[in-house]
């Protein structure tokens, strides 16, 4: 049976973690340059959050936001999927990779998350649990 996970049970191997850290800078830079032949995607301020990369290296999932509300993100998804082939060869081009990754975009839910426990430690309940005093068990016992 093949693993069709993109980690293992432990967690993404230290290659996985380095090809997708490369693949998200290089994508990174190659946005910020405007290099792709798509004016919708050029006027788009795009930050990749995000790579994660399947353990065979073939598949790489992109998380990507659209910054300064200029597009949505379905918008944005839209159209680094439309150029998705284009990104594809130009990462290739600059980075050393035995076979170039498929690039999936998907959208980035960090900042939702984020938001989310701010949320949570703003309950007045949450702020009572944190206030409260250390447990008798952390004490000593004779």
């Amino acid at each position: 049976m093949a693993n069709t996970r993109s980690y293992s049970a432990k967690g993404p191997s230290q290659r996985q973690l380095r090809v997708g850290e490369l693949i998200r800078r290089t994508l990174s830079e190659i946005l910020a340059r405007g290099e792709v032949h798509d004016p919708v995607l050029n006027d788009m301020s795009i930050t990749v959050g995000e790579v994660s990369v399947s353990v065979d290296l073939k598949v790489a999932t992109v998380y990507v936001m659209p910054l300064m509300g200029g597009a949505s993100v379905e918008e944005a998804i839209a159209a680094l999927a439309k150029n998705a082939w284009e990104l594809r060869k130009r990462v290739s081009a600059e980075m050393t990779l035995r076979h170039s990754p498929e690039l999936r975009f998907r959208p980035d839910d960090t900042f939702d998350r984020l938001e989310f426990a701010r949320k949570l430690f703003d309950d007045p309940r949450v702020q009572a649990d944190i206030a409260k005093p250390a447990d008798d068990a952390a004490e000593p016992q004779e």
